[in-house]
């Protein structure tokens, strides 16, 4: 990977000086690349990682795995494609194993996102099983270490 993306997928926010002195190059050298990666889709956002245990509000997570059966002349991508567009998806990874899609569901309440699975996707052709996993709590995320303090990193070593 280039070694700008890799500091933008570590730092977004990294100021184009800053990566201009890491790398040796000047800072405009360095927003052109970035211009010319958000142009062809290479870099397709930029999105601050929340941790929602310090902020005001009341969003329920949950991990839903889903069984499929693959349409003929699309596979996978025509439901991952339907099951993308509601707005309470928030990724949809096809996977290897004992399901086909991983879906992250962002809603208000238990009962919110447990609706939306049996209403709305459940209910979709194709759609065979699904496997619904709240998350309870996240310690870390994309990287990064969350909660007041992070995790303890010292080792209890036994005699």
């Amino acid at each position: 990977m280039d070694q700008i993306l890799q500091i933008l997928n570590g730092n977004a926010r990294m100021d184009t000086e800053k990566m201009a002195v890491m790398l040796g190059i000047s800072a405009e050298e360095v927003q052109a690349k970035i211009d010319a990666y958000e142009k062809e889709g290479v870099i397709r956002g930029y999105k601050p990682l929340l941790d929602y245990d310090k902020i005001d509000t009341q969003l329920v997570e949950a991990i839903i795995e889903v069984r499929v059966s693959p349409q003929r002349d699309f596979g996978f991508e025509e439901i991952a494609r339907t099951i993308s567009e509601y707005n309470e998806v928030s990724s949809v990874y096809l996977m290897s194993g004992g399901y086909d899609l991983h879906i992250r569901v962002v809603g208000k309440t238990f009962k919110e996102v447990a609706l939306f699975v049996a209403q709305r996707l459940a209910v979709l052709d194709g759609v065979l099983s699904t496997a619904t996993h709240f998350v309870l709590s996240r310690y870390k995320d994309w990287g990064v270490i969350m909660g007041e303090q992070g995790i303890d990193e010292r080792r209890i070593i036994s005699i």
